[in-house]
């Protein structure tokens, strides 16, 4: 029986993604760097998981850019989580249509929710504070984040801990996703996927047992045909 659903943040629940764009561009400013990441070169950095592994990727293919340390680009990513979190705070990003419909039919129905994400803990609360309120936790009472395990999206790390955190099998779970990588995840910790098309989506969602164009297709009518 699933009585559990476990979100993605990023792209799922909203669109965030080109926040999180203008974040890294500002953070870069900040830092007197001329990089500029445009939209074609995020989506193509968006096959890397995780905020200071999509800069060590961009510097690995930008080698005219000069060696960057290891702390340099965690300072990089703390200034962009920092930008990020105060853009979020100030009602830049609101939950997709559909999505507050959902999770208020869900939890009326006692389903579980919770949250397997690789973005920061400190970015998931800013975004849900801002769109859930005060009392969000009690929405979502386990939030896994990609800074709590040693391996990111596609690896199965952040699904395998909150299935832990949560005492539930994952035949009981089910993953709502927006990404390739995301539905790798959590196909490799044994769950069913539900995949949800976004602005930086890319588009092989294989292996998921539904796959919808946006969040306003999401229903419980879709768990039952899961069951």
């Amino acid at each position: 029986m699933i009585d559990t659903l476990i979100f993605d943040v990023d792209g799922t629940l909203a669109e965030t993604e080109e926040v999180h764009r203008l974040a890294f561009n500002r953070a870069f400013s900040d830092f007197g760097l001329s990089w500029v990441w445009d939209e074609a070169l995020y989506l193509d950095l968006l096959a890397v998981t995780g905020g200071k592994e999509r800069i060590g990727q961009y510097l690995s293919r930008e080698t005219d850019k000069g060696p960057v340390t290891t702390e340099a680009i965690a300072a990089l990513h703390k200034r962009k989580t920092e930008i990020y979190t105060r853009m979020v705070a100030e009602g830049e990003i609101a939950l997709r249509p559909g999505i507050a419909e959902f999770l208020a039919r869900a939890r009326e129905r006692g389903l579980t929710l919770a949250i397997a994400t690789t973005t920061t803990p400190a970015n998931v609360e800013a975004l849900l504070l801002a769109t859930l309120g005060a009392q969000w936790r009690d929405v979502f009472p386990v939030v896994v984040a990609g800074d709590m395990v040693s391996r990111k999206k596609p690896a199965p790390d952040v699904y395998v801990l909150a299935l832990r955190l949560l005492g539930k099998p994952a035949e009981n779970c089910v993953a709502i996703e927006d990404s390739r990588n995301g539905v790798l995840s959590a196909l490799a910790a044994g769950l069913r996927v539900i995949a949800v098309r976004s602005a930086f989506s890319d588009s092989d969602f294989t292996g998921a047992s539904v796959k919808l164009d946006d969040c306003a297709g999401l229903s419980l009518e879709l768990l039952e045909n899961l069951a």
